[in-house]
Formats: structure tokens, C-alpha cells, sequence
């Protein structure tokens, strides 16, 4: 027996129904991150992966500043009865030289260093200037308006660490550590391809009992949204020579490989009898709806394989909840969750215990601030509108029967895949 299917041991229930759970760890325990990696400026490193620790090199910010525009003073010995003499001034860029004494204020900008014994920051809108005269109002506690140096970053600290995914905000804080370029792990390589006599590319004329094919569209999506590089092998004909010869080549170009339709374990389902020639496979039956059928395992060169199901929702949500973990762990961010938040449902939804349900749902804020949601209408796992429409999933879990309206239930709101 390999050693995945040893892993996995099928045989010793193969009508048993996984929970989605379980299978998702068994998955992540199949698959590793790549190590391959490269530099690139930070305006190319959007939403790539970090291959590195990054220690700051600097206090952020540098020096103590003003984080309002005022006057700089020094806290001890403040009356509002007495006029401040102003000294000087501060500008962000440029400091005041001096050494502040008591009774006397530096006129400062946001972002210009702190003066030395200066600890505070008085506002201007509590101040009145006449001259070099200062008077102000209101109470003053000690360092207000102050930012210490090193507050945000200190020197010699973990700014981010290997893992992180780079959004905007995590490319300005590189910037701000005066890096123009990071280390991040090279791009995923997927291959996708569907399966299926049925199925007919878009521009051939459509046959009575055939479908136009989605899936691969659907796929190369949310794959180039999640950041891989796709390779694109079409529709594969239904045919155990022509099966062995999509994978074999997949796996000669690719980290990951996926496809759709045949894992039913029908007649003319010919993906399970290639991968014993070509790879270890193991087909599960995942206590869930949509997307009950689903094929994991490993090519001939340890290459993951997906198979997912060929109705266009059940392959989008079983992509959601098996793929995009893998792939991100692959990717080298391995510790990604799926959002989860509390919603209350505006409607009964259906459901059966012992499976987890996956409705596509719209939710909203209401006008006292709750979250709600309710499905899309009819939840077919071939209903593309039901996707189109929704921006979330609803998820019921396997021990619940149903939902009343009034019930709390977990959503996934839609991430930046759909």
C-alpha cells in the first residue's frame, strides 16, 4: 500500500462519510510549503508571501514627535493663569535646537521632533497666541499628543514575520523601514483542466445534452486572485489514455493540479483508474453539501491532485474550503483560517444533521447595528446565480437538523477569491 493511501486508509470504511474538518487536515498533512524564492521590488510584492523574518533596522518613528500641530511644552509647572513665552519653532523635516526651559513653548508641527524638555504637546485649538504670548485652556496631562520613538517599530524588533501575506499596508511598513525590495516565495504553478464529453468550449456549437464549460473559468479566477500562476489544459475527453497524459504532463510543469467533473465514481469516470497508473489517490465521500465527492492525492512526483465535482457551485465551495487552504499553506502562509463571524438568519434555512451545509447567503447590517443574512433562493449545487448573487457562506453546521429564523449562525464572508 503507498504511503498516502497507507496514510489515509481508505479501505478501512470506504462508504464512510468524512467531516469536512477531518478532511481538511488530513489534506494540509499531505501537502508542504515550497522553499523556492526570489526579490522583488515592494510595488511588485503585493499580495505575495513573505520568505522572511524582518527585524527593523530603525525606531518607527526615529525620534519623539509631535503627533497634532501646537505648541511643545513641558507639562511640569503649567498654569493656565500664565502665559507661556514662545521661543521658537519646529517644523516636520527641521528641529528647534534649544533646550526648552519652564514657562517657555516651542510652536510645533506634526511630525517635527520633540524638543529637548519638552513633554507635551499643547493643541492649537486650546491656545491663543498674541506675539510671543501663549495662554491656553483645559486641563493638560503629561505627554499628551506625544509620539515616542520606536513606539510603532522598535529597532531590533519582528516587524513581520516569515508568512505574512504583503497587503498594501504591509508593503508602507516595509517602506517605512527604508526597504526597497523583500524576499517572498516564488508563485504557485496550477494546473486546471475539466472533464467530460458533455462538456463544450465557448465559441463550438452547443449540442442537445451538452453544457458550455465554467468550472475552468471559475478556477482560473480565484486561482489568479490567490496569487498562482495557471496553466490552462482545457477540456480533457473522457478516456483513461487521455486522463494518464493530462496528469503525467501536469505534474512534469505544475506544484498543484485540478480538475473538475469526474470523481462520482460513474461509468465513464475514468480519473480514478488513471491516477492508479500515474499517482495515489483516495476518494472521499465528505459529509457536505454541495460538493459531497471529492479526489485528493499525490502524482508520481508527489504533485497534489484535487479532483473536484463538476457542479459549478459545489466546485467553488469545495475549492473555498479544501483547495485555498492547501494552496496557501503551499504558498508558505500556512496558519490562514477562513473568516468566520455570528449572524442571525432572517428566514428558516434547511439542512441535515450529520453533514455541514454550505448556502450561499447576502447578509447585511440592520438598523440596530446586527448582522443578518438570508440565502440566495434556491441552493442548487448547478445554480451559478446563487453564487453571483450571495456575498457569503452560510455555514450550518452537522449538528444541526435546521435553522429557524431568529438563529444564530457562522458566515464566511466572501474573501478576496469571490
Amino acid at each position: 500500500m503507498s504511503e498516502v493511501l497507507s496514510c489515509f486508509d481508505p479501505a478501512a470504511n470506504p462508504q464512510r462519510m468524512l467531516p469536512v474538518d477531518e478532511s481538511i487536515q488530513r489534506i494540509l498533512s499531505q501537502v508542504m510549503a515550497i522553499t523556492d524564492t526570489e526579490r522583488l521590488a515592494l510595488p511588485a510584492a503585493l499580495d505575495r508571501v513573505l520568505a522572511e523574518d524582518l527585524i527593523s533596522p530603525i525606531n518607527v518613528p526615529q525620534q519623539t514627535n509631535s503627533a497634532m500641530d501646537g505648541y511643545a511644552v513641558c507639562a511640569a509647572g503649567l498654569n493656565p493663569q500664565q502665559p507661556l513665552h514662545i521661543v521658537g519653532s519646529a517644523y516636520a523635516g527641521s528641529a528647534f535646537n534649544g533646550i526648552l526651559q519652564a514657562g517657555e513653548a516651542v510652536e510645533i508641527m506634526t511630525g517635527a521632533p520633540l524638543p529637548q524638555g519638552a513633554d507635551t504637546i499643547l493643541i492649537k485649538e486650546v491656545c491663543q497666541r498674541e506675539g510671543n504670548s501663549l495662554s491656553f485652556t483645559g486641563p493638560v496631562q503629561p505627554g499628551q499628543h506625544v509620539r515616542q520613538a520606536g513606539e510603532d517599530i522598535a529597532a531590533g524588533s519582528l516587524a513581520l514575520s516569515q508568512g505574512s501575506r504583503l497587503r498594501p499596508q504591509e508593503l508602507g511598513l516595509i517602506a517605512s523601514l527604508g526597504h526597497t525590495e523583500v524576499a517572498v516565495y516564488r508563485r504557485l504553478r496550477v494546473a486546471i483542466f475539466s472533464t467530460g464529453d458533455e462538456v463544450v468550449a465557448q465559441g463550438q456549437p452547443l449540442t442537445e445534452n451538452c453544457i458550455y464549460d465554467t468550472n475552468r473559468f471559475t478556477l482560473q479566477g480565484m486561482l489568479q486572485r490567490l496569487g498562482c500562476e495557471v496553466i490552462d489544459l482545457g477540456i480533457i475527453e473522457d478516456s483513461q489514455p487521455a486522463m494518464e497524459t493530462a496528469l503525467s504532463a501536469a505534474a512534469g510543469q505544475a506544484d498543484a493540479v485540478i480538475s473538475s467533473g469526474g470523481v462520482s465514481m460513474g461509468n465513464a469516470d475514468y480519473i480514478k483508474s488513471a491516477l492508479e497508473q500515474v499517482g495515489e489517490i483516495n476518494f472521499w465521500r465528505i459529509a457536505m453539501r454541495p460538493g459531497r465527492p471529492l479526489a485528493f492525492g499525490q502524482l508520481l512526483n508527489r504533485t497534489p491532485f484535487f479532483g473536484l465535482p463538476g457542479n459549478p457551485v459545489a466546485v467553488m465551495v469545495t475549492f473555498s474550503q479544501f483547495v485555498q487552504p492547501a494552496l496557501r499553506k503551499m504558498m508558505g502562509s500556512g496558519d490562514w483560517q477562513p473568516v468566520r463571524v455570528s449572524a442571525v438568519a432572517e428566514e428558516a434555512i434547511r439542512s441535515r444533521a450529520g453533514r455541514t451545509d454550505y448556502s450561499r447567503g447576502i447578509y447585511r447590517i440592520d438598523e440596530q447595528g446586527q448582522l443578518q443574512v438570508r440565502t440566495t433562493g434556491s441552493q442548487g449545487s448547478g445554480i451559478l446565480t446563487s453564487m453571483t448573487a450571495a456575498n457569503c457562506l452560510i455555514e450550518i453546521g452537522d449538528d444541526k437538523a435546521a435553522l429557524e429564523a431568529g438563529d444564530r449562525v457562522l458566515i464566511q464572508p466572501f474573501p478576496d477569491l469571490l
